[in-house]
């Protein structure tokens, strides 16, 4: 390919009065609740890719796995033509592989929420693809977008990677499932990695790893209190905890107040008992079933899976067509 990638840029649609808000309302919940979205700052976003080559993390290199093992019927499935809209693109690794295999890609609009991120990895990739048109748009995925390019005529392939669908509980997936049916139109297809349920110790490595890369991650969330929100929360009076909820089917990211404390947010003062935990993530495990009532909920039909030999994770193509 030659010639020069339309780089464009969107600003951010997720502003500091709306995090702050939503923050502060975690905050007086209980248990206490903040929204994982904040991970993803610079630095939590280089701790998340280190997270995803740990031997434990079996999510990253699993789906890889099964992408790479199936690309040519995907590629064949989703189509030519599409305009690739990726939901939380991080370092857009996967991406590749569907942009090497895809046929005549339209355009690539990547959402992230992290700026810095999202910027250093369009760029290589306009590098790596000089004539496709690339627009990244810096936001919360999960919230009321306004994505450009997009059309009513649109062939839309959305791209959601990760099992990422499992840190929203059962209500705002379908909310977030209907709000990308929206943005593909009735001729759109959605590809999307799913975890699925396992036994306990598997999963409990995967988000307390040894080497304590997760438990840095989980309590970087302070550190992004600290800068962004004029916080006084002292990092190391907290410790990370991975718990599985079998009753719920999910992990639980945990961070537990070691002593009786308080700790200032913008102008509130939040106290916590010793022993006190944090709720910082949900990670739900699905059994297929469950997630194929899900896309029903969502108006959307599975129309493939795909998983591994061990059934650790899956890779579901679904279709947006009434």
């Amino acid at each position: 390919m030659t010639g020069t990638a339309a780089l464009k840029w969107r600003e951010p649609a997720y502003g500091a009065d709306t995090a702050l808000e939503e923050v502060l309302s975690g905050l007086s919940q209980t248990p206490k609740r903040l929204p994982c979205k904040l991970f993803y700052d610079t630095r939590g976003s280089t701790l998340f890719e280190r997270i995803c080559d740990l031997d434990q993390y079996y999510l990253t290199r699993t789906e890889l796995g099964i992408l790479r093992d199936n690309i040519d019927e995907i590629a064949t499935r989703i189509g030519s033509g599409r305009i690739l809209v990726e939901y939380g693109s991080g370092a857009s690794i996967k991406t590749r592989l569907l942009l090497d295999s895809l046929a005549a890609v339209a355009a690539y609009i990547p959402i992230d929420i992290c700026q810095s991120a999202l910027l250093a990895s369009k760029l290589a990739l306009a590098k790596a693809y000089p004539n496709l048109p690339i627009v990244p748009v810096c936001g919360d995925y999960t919230g009321q977008l306004d994505l450009p390019l997009l059309t009513p005529t649109s062939r839309v392939a959305a791209f959601f990677p990760g099992s990422t669908i499992g840190n929203l509980d059962a209500p705002a997936a379908v909310d977030f499932l209907k709000g990308v049916r929206a943005h593909c139109g009735s001729d759109g297809k959605l590809l999307i990695g799913v975890d699925l349920q396992k036994d306990e110790p598997t999963l409990l490595a995967a988000y307390d790893d040894a080497e304590g890369v997760t438990a840095q991650f989980n309590l970087n969330i302070l550190r992004v209190l600290n800068r962004k929100h004029n916080a006084s929360f002292r990092i190391e009076e907290f410790t990370h905890r991975a718990i599985w909820n079998n009753g719920a089917g999910r992990v639980e990211m945990h961070l537990v107040s070691k002593c009786h404390q308080s700790a200032s947010v913008d102008s509130a003062v939040v106290r916590f008992e010793a022993g006190e935990h944090i709720v910082t993530e949900h990670c739900y495990k699905y059994q297929l079933p469950q997630f194929r009532a899900l896309c029903h909920q969502s108006d959307l039909t599975v129309e493939r899976v795909w998983t591994d030999p061990r059934q650790l994770f899956s890779v579901h193509l679904l279709s947006c067509a009434p």
